[in-house]
């Protein structure tokens, strides 16, 4: 009888062992601290390096909404919040396209602007020529299996200027192996440039579309954003920059040539794994942007308007 009680004892612990852990699994909100490894609901294009290589990513948040428009008045400025006007009309546009595309992933171009954002701080302002170019190349540090994930040269140093190990390029930081997958063609001169912000854009938006998804809902667009950099701190900060965005947005124009000189915003201190360390600034350029392709007064804050259908975005 003794050795009887012992032994309920022992099954009563490990079915309370195991409720706790089935209940822990299920808290509300989980999500895996990194989404490499492969699940049953993961589709093909979340297998292997993510779009970014998990480089660094812009960790400042949104700005404080500090009031709302009182009749005719324009709401307070806001910085770090505004969008530039080729930035905002390349995520518009990549909006559209995957709506016809893809009409089941309810793709909205904040989510472009999002991950815009996070990844470049809007290609820098909108430091981009009259065909959406960045002025200077924006490139992430080597993968060399340093200080981040080691990735030998994939495209002979024809995005990157590497020809030992890969960088992620562009506005919307795609490692080369990734762009030979999903590099599109934005705006329509028939090549597929990382740096452009119009093709980037585009590029980014199939890539979340990926498999079926449907971004309206809330777990499939966290599996996304989770395949463009494995870390929950990063799907943390877009989500927060997709909030803002779609509480409302300003456009303004296009950044001028002397906006390189300007400090870059704070990045997350050096995580290997979670891929935060500064990234470095690409050199000044010599050629000069265009001139403002919108009128200088920034338009006031306004609510976004709803998106059903996805649109393709640009490189900011």
């Amino acid at each position: 009888m003794a050795g009887q009680g012992v032994r309920t004892a022992r099954g009563t612990a490990a079915a309370l062992a195991a409720m706790v852990a089935l209940t822990a699994s299920q808290a509300p909100g989980a999500v895996p601290a990194r989404a490499s490894a492969p699940t049953p609901r993961q589709t093909p294009a979340e297998h292997g390096p993510s779009v970014s290589g998990d480089t660094p990513y812009r960790t400042e948040l949104p700005p404080l909404r500090t009031g709302k428009p009182d009749g005719d008045e324009p709401a307070p400025a806001e910085v770090g919040g505004a969008l530039p006007a080729s930035v905002f009309a390349a995520y518009r546009r990549a909006e559209e396209r995957l709506s016809r595309e893809a009409p089941g992933c309810r793709l909205r171009w904040q989510l472009l602007a999002a991950i815009g954002q996070v990844e470049s701080g809007q290609a820098r302002g909108g430091r981009v020529t009259s065909d959406g170019t960045t002025v200077t190349p924006i490139l992430g540090p080597r993968l060399d299996g340093v200080a981040f994930a080691l990735i030998r040269d994939t495209d002979g140093g024809a995005h990157d200027g590497d020809t030992a190990y890969d960088r992620a390029v562009g506005p919307m930081q795609f490692i080369p192996s990734t762009w030979a997958r999903w590099g599109a063609d934005g705006n329509g001169d028939g090549r597929m440039d990382p740096n452009n912000i119009f093709d980037a854009a585009l590029a980014a938006g199939r890539y979340l579309c990926a498999g079926g998804r449907d971004l309206s809902v809330p777990a499939e667009m966290d599996r996304a954003i989770l395949g463009y950099n494995h870390s929950t701190a990063y799907l943390r900060t877009v989500r927060a920059w997709y909030a803002y965005f779609l509480g409302g947005h300003r456009v303004v124009p296009d950044a001028s040539a002397g906006s390189a000189d300007r400090p870059e915003p704070s990045r997350s201190p050096s995580k290997p794994k979670e891929g935060s360390p500064p990234r470095p600034s690409a050199p000044p350029s010599a050629t000069p942007s265009r001139p403002p392709s919108t009128p200088a007064s920034p338009t006031p804050i306004a609510p976004s308007r709803p998106a059903t259908d996805p649109e393709e975005t640009d490189n900011p």
